[in-house]
């Protein structure tokens, strides 16, 4: 054979099939596409409110978690951001101050996020009455407000916060 011929089985062969793969786990059968990249973004700090409606701690801790990321990921300015995580569903029972040695963990995690200045927690006190809870029964890292959806529209047309669930 000659060597054109291995020239060009060796350059079809270098352009088909990745030299360097970030998964060697993926295949042409089961990913076609390949894998994602990621694209490198800056973002500015950010005004946003999320609508926490939820039933579980883990779930709380995934809200908690998102919004340190965000905070973390935009700047953590206290100056130019707001993240406000506003309650009123199930969660509000791991609020409550009889419930803290079953969820300690979780509270302290919440607390130590307010810390930040970023981030604030805010719950609704029509919710909380509904579930039998007054104001003195949730931690005091905890802001009441006389309406979570009213609070989150307030957010959202008063002082421009973007809306997540």
């Amino acid at each position: 054979m000659s060597k054109w011929f291995y020239l060009i089985l060796l350059g079809n062969l270098a352009f088909s099939t990745p030299v360097f793969s970030a998964d060697l786990h993926h295949t042409s059968a089961n990913a076609p596409w390949g894998g994602a990249s990621v694209t490198p973004t800056k973002y500015k700090p950010q005004k946003v409110v999320y609508d926490v409606h939820v039933k579980t701690a883990e779930a709380v801790a995934s809200v908690l978690d998102r919004a340190s990321h965000l905070s973390m990921i935009t700047g953590a300015d206290p100056f130019e951001q707001s993240i406000v995580l506003v309650l009123h569903g199930k969660e509000l029972s791991f609020f409550a101050i009889e419930n803290y040695e079953k969820y300690k963990d979780l509270m302290k995690r919440a607390q130590s996020l307010i810390e930040s200045e970023v981030i604030n927690i805010r719950m609704c006190k029509i919710a909380a009455q509904s579930q039998g809870y007054a104001p003195e029964d949730i931690h005091g890292f905890v802001e009441m407000v006389p309406m979570g959806d009213a609070e989150i529209i307030r957010l959202q047309y008063e002082e421009a916060h973007a809306y997540m669930q």
